[in-house]
């Protein structure tokens, strides 16, 4: 089982330590890179720019595929269980460690959770107290890309 998550550095965990809420929403490729675009060039202003954390998916069917309710149920047991391990956390959720490790991976190669290593262990954290889904119902959305964190 190899993970090719790059670790995160340790200001970057303490900033997501800091935020409570991840942002879910769906925008189709050119309106990410257009929210992007416009973000960079608003710093290069010295403007502010909404710094909340938000992970884009390109389609619903993405955000539908990943985020289902058996994932949401292991991102929760995470947040209150707080689990030592991998090994632990497939414990608490009952489930096969070789599933666990792989939905664990692909949630921080997103950005929902980040591996704290301890030793020979790697402790999943959640870092949001709240995930909020927002849904636009616009025509646009919907392109069939990947998630884009």
């Amino acid at each position: 089982m190899n993970d090719t998550t790059p670790p995160l550095h340790p200001m970057e965990r303490e900033q997501l330590r800091v935020e409570s809420t991840l942002i879910v929403t769906v925008k189709s490729s050119k309106e990410f890179h257009n929210d992007a675009t416009d973000g960079i060039e608003a710093l290069k202003r010295d403007e502010t720019v909404d710094s909340t954390p938000t992970l884009s998916f390109t389609s619903y069917d993405d955000l539908m595929e990943t985020l289902t309710p058996r994932v949401l149920d292991l991102i929760g047991a995470i947040r209150r269980e707080e689990p030592s391990s991998i090994n632990e956390t497939a414990r608490v959720v009952d489930r096969d460690v070789k599933n666990v490790h792989e939905e664990l991976s692909r949630l921080a190669q997103l950005g929902i959770i980040f591996f704290e290593e301890e030793g020979q262990r790697k402790r999943p954290v959640v870092w949001f107290d709240e995930l909020v889904i927002n849904l636009p119902f616009d025509p646009e959305t919907g392109d069939a890309a990947a998630a884009a964190p």
